[in-house]
């Protein structure tokens, strides 16, 4: 069983960053593929971001492209999510999940993942 923890969501203002953590509680964290997720009020959850195991490989929707920046600390345990040039509809519930050896773009992008977090609420004020 994996426990991952998020952390790092907040208030900010349009424009400002933002960086969330997901920390795991195993020590084999590096042969997980990590991805980010958010949920906004009454819309579905949707794919931000995520890193495979290997290599690593990073994938990010169009949406945050150039703006978001996944990477990891395999030695922490722990997969980041820069968040820079914030906007108001970044505004959701962040969750990272945890996917044993997933490296398949398709499958990080879409899921299913085997372990999520909390989630870590972002707010961004206009």
């Amino acid at each position: 069983q994996v426990q991952l923890v998020e952390s790092g969501g907040g208030l900010v203002q349009t424009g400002g960053s933002l960086r969330l953590s997901c920390a795991a509680s195993v020590r084999t964290f590096s042969l997980y593929a990590v991805g980010w997720f958010r949920q906004a009020p009454g819309t579905e959850r949707e794919f931000v971001s995520a890193i495979s195991w290997s290599s690593p490989n990073t994938y990010a929707a169009d949406s945050v492209k150039g703006r978001f920046t996944i990477s990891r600390d395999n030695a922490k345990n722990t997969v980041y999510l820069q968040m820079n040039s914030l906007k108001p509809e970044d505004t959701a519930v962040y969750y990272c999940a945890a996917l044993y050896r997933g490296s398949d773009y398709k499958r990080l992008i879409n899921g299913p993942y085997d372990y999520w977090g909390q989630g870590t609420q972002v707010t961004v004020s206009s």
